[in-house]
C-alpha cells in the first residue's frame, strides 16, 4: 500500500544530523547560539524589566530551549502526538512572553515553531501548526500587513527549503548504507568464490593423486595377501612413491595456478598421458592461450578422467581429444571400459561435481557417462 504523501514523516537519516559536514555543523551551532542570545536580549533589554521578573524571563528562555531539544528527539522518533504536544507548550511559552512584555522572544519562538514544523513534521500537520505559529506572528508584529504576510511568506520557504534539503540529505546516506552493504556483500560473494576456487584446487590434486597412490599401494596389499613375488610388491610400491613425486609436484602446480602461473596446457596434457600410460591424446584446431579458468578446467577435467579410469577400468585404453573450435575448447575423454577394478567402490563422486561446477560456473557444459564401449567424459568451455 502506497504511504499518502501528505501524512508521510521525513526519514530518520534527514531528521538525524548524520551525514552534516563539520562546517554545516558549526553553522547551525552558531545559528542557535544567536537565537538564544536573541532571546536572552528580549529577556533582559527592555527598561521595565527587572528583578524576578528577568530572572522569569531568562527561566522561560531556557525552558524554550529544552521544549525545543525534546521537540527535536520526539520528531526523530516519528511520535505525532508528543510532537503536538511539545509545539504547543512552545507556543504557550511564547504567548506568555507577548503578555510579559518579552515581545522580541515571542517573535522569534513564533517564527521557530513555524520553520520546524515545516522542517520535521508530515506536511499535512506542519502546514497546520506553521499557519497557527505564522498567524500569531502576524497578530502581534506591529509591522504593515503586507510586510508582515512577506514575511511570514519568506519563513514558510525557508522552513520548505530546510525539509528538501533535509530530505536530499536523508536520500544521501540511505543510499551511502545501500552501497557499503552491496560493497561488504560483494566482497563477500567474491571471498566465498574464492574459497570455492581454492576448495577445488585442493580437492582435483589431492584426489587425483592419492587415488593414484591408492590403487598402487592396494595392489601391493593383495600381492602380500596372496604372497605373491617381492619383485611384483616393490613395483607397486615404487609405483605409489611416484605417485606421491608426481602428486607434490602437481600440488606445487595448483599453488603457482593460483598465483597466476600455468605452464602451456599442451605440454600439461602431454604430460599427464605419458605419466598414466596406456592413453594417447590428440589435439585439433588452432591452439591458442585460453584463459586460465578455461585452462585450470581443462586441467582438472583431464586429470580427474584418467583417475576415474585407472580406478573403475583398470588396463583400458584411454584415448583424449582437444578439440579448439573458435568460440569453445571441448576435451573429450574415453576409455574402451573393461572389468571393474578393487577401488570401484571407493570415493563419493565429488569429482566429477567439482568438474560440472567449474563448467557451469564458465558458462560451459559437462557431461559424463557409459559410451558404447567404456566411460565418456565430455567438457565445454567457452572462450
Amino acid at each position: 500500500m502506497k504511504e499518502n504523501a501528505w501524512t508521510r514523516w521525513p526519514s530518520r537519516e534527514a531528521l538525524s544530523r548524520e551525514g552534516l559536514s563539520r562546517s554545516r555543523c558549526l553553522l547551525a551551532w552558531t545559528v542557535r547560539a544567536l537565537v538564544l542570545g536573541v532571546l536572552m536580549w528580549g529577556a533582559f533589554a527592555g527598561s521595565e524589566i527587572r528583578g524576578w521578573k528577568a530572572a522569569a524571563g531568562a527561566g522561560g528562555v531556557l525552558g524554550a530551549a529544552l521544549l525545543a531539544w525534546a521537540f527535536f528527539r520526539t520528531t526523530l522518533q516519528h511520535r505525532l502526538w508528543p510532537s503536538l504536544a511539545l509545539l504547543a507548550l512552545l507556543q504557550g511559552v511564547a504567548v506568555a512572553a507577548q503578555l510579559s512584555g518579552f515581545k522580541v522572544a515571542a517573535l522569534v519562538m513564533w517564527c521557530g515553531c513555524a520553520v520546524s514544523a515545516l522542517e520535521r513534521l508530515p506536511p499535512a500537520i506542519a502546514l497546520s501548526a506553521a499557519g497557527v505559529a505564522l498567524g500569531s506572528f502576524g497578530a502581534v508584529n506591529n509591522d504593515d500587513v503586507l510586510t508582515s504576510v512577506v514575511t511570514s511568506l519568506g519563513l514558510a520557504l525557508a522552513g520548505y527549503t530546510l525539509r528538501l534539503d533535509a530530505e536530499a540529505r536523508g536520500s544521501a546516506q540511505r543510499l551511502l548504507a545501500q552501497e557499503r552493504a552491496a560493497r561488504a556483500a560483494e566482497a563477500e560473494t567474491a571471498a566465498l568464490a574464492e574459497r570455492a576456487r581454492i576448495a577445488r584446487e585442493i580437492h582435483d590434486v589431492l584426489a587425483h593423486s592419492l587415488s593414484a597412490q591408492l590403487v598402487h599401494l592396494e595392489a601391493a596389499r593383495l600381492l602380500i595377501e596372496r604372497g605373491g613375488e617381492r619383485e611384483q610388491v616393490l613395483e607397486r610400491v615404487v609405483a605409489a612413491r611416484e605417485m606421491a613425486r608426481g602428486g607434490l609436484a602437481e600440488t606445487r602446480q595448483a599453488l603457482s595456478a593460483l598465483r597466476g602461473d600455468l605452464t602451456p596446457l599442451e605440454e600439461f596434457l602431454n604430460q599427464l598421458v605419458g605419466a598414466a600410460g596406456g592413453a594417447e591424446i590428440t589435439i585439433t584446431g588452432e591452439r591458442r592461450a585460453l584463459p586460465a579458468e578455461a585452462s585450470q578446467a581443462v586441467r582438472r577435467a583431464a586429470q580427474e578422467a584418467l583417475t576415474n579410469a585407472r580406478k573403475h577400468a583398470p588396463g583400458a585404453k584411454v584415448r583424449l581429444r582437444l578439440d579448439y573450435n573458435p568460440h569453445e575448447v571441448t576435451l573429450d575423454v574415453r576409455d574402451s571400459g573393461g572389468s571393474p577394478g578393487e577401488l570401484t567402490g571407493t570415493g563419493a563422486g565429488y569429482g566429477l561435481l567439482g568438474m560440472r561446477e567449474r563448467a557451469e560456473l564458465l558458462g560451459g557444459s559437462f557431461e559424463a557417462g557409459p559410451g558404447e564401449e567404456g566411460f565418456v567424459v565430455t567438457l565445454k568451455v567457452p572462450v
